[in-house]
């Protein structure tokens, strides 16, 4: 029995979660980076809250998971009434992007969590791969 045929799917597996919690991450970051950005001129739009959507992608008999795409938040832009914005309309209200960012960050530390739990199913298959060959080598 050699190291390759020890390594499984959980591997591929948890490869893939790291992958995409990496890429939900970032997302997050970029939209709490941006939930002051408002638009520069009057009827322009302020930055739309960006979603991360997965899919499952199959690995040989396993699932594991990938960024499928990201899309745009539909929900509305709030409105606050800022008439010395550049970006106030003519009633002196301003787009306020539609980012709540205490939502965001809590987002974000359940993808942290993902992101360690993924890491772990990996030192864990490496700790069984090492004390499968340690005891196959005393044989």
């Amino acid at each position: 029995m050699t190291k390759s045929s020890i390594e499984g799917g959980s591997t591929a597996i948890a490869v893939s979660g790291l992958q995409a919690q990496k890429k939900r991450i970032q997302i997050l970051a970029e939209n709490i980076a941006n939930a002051n950005s408002t638009a520069r001129t009057p009827g322009g739009e302020p930055y739309r809250r960006q979603i991360p959507v997965f899919k499952v992608e199959p690995m040989g008999g396993d699932e594991g998971v990938v960024l499928s795409g990201v899309k745009a938040d539909p929900k509305p832009f709030p409105q606050a009434y800022d008439p010395g914005h550049p970006a106030a309309n003519a009633a002196g209200y301003v787009l306020l992007p539609n980012v709540n960012s205490l939502a965001e960050s809590l987002d974000l530390k359940q993808a942290m969590k993902a992101y360690e739990a993924n890491l772990n199913v990996l030192d864990t298959q490496d700790a069984m791969e090492k004390a499968t060959l340690s005891i196959l080598d005393k044989k």
